[in-house]
């Protein structure tokens, strides 16, 4: 395996790596939060709603936004630290 086919693979394991993280995070926000953990969650009031009631209505999709931001920021320093981020070629 030549180096340019080193960098590659060791670009997309820390790629896939980020991706696992983030979704794990997505996933136990939004099916944690909003429906294994709904009961404890709801014995705390926002606005006069319980706390899981509102992650299952809008805060998994305020979390889902908020890591697309820091995915796009991860993987800006991923193509930096791998030499991808030359768009010129």
């Amino acid at each position: 395996m030549d180096t340019k086919q080193k960098k590659a693979t060791a670009y997309w394991k820390e790629n896939l790596r980020y991706l696992i993280f983030l979704l794990s995070i997505w996933f136990l926000v939004s099916f944690g939060a909003g429906i294994l953990f709904k009961d404890a969650l709801n014995t705390i009031r926002i606005g006069g709603f319980g706390l899981g009631f509102w992650f299952a209505q809008q805060g998994a999709i305020y979390v889902f936004v908020i890591l697309i931001f820091v995915y796009v920021r991860l993987m800006n320093k991923l193509d930096k630290k791998y030499g991808y981020d030359d768009h010129s070629k």
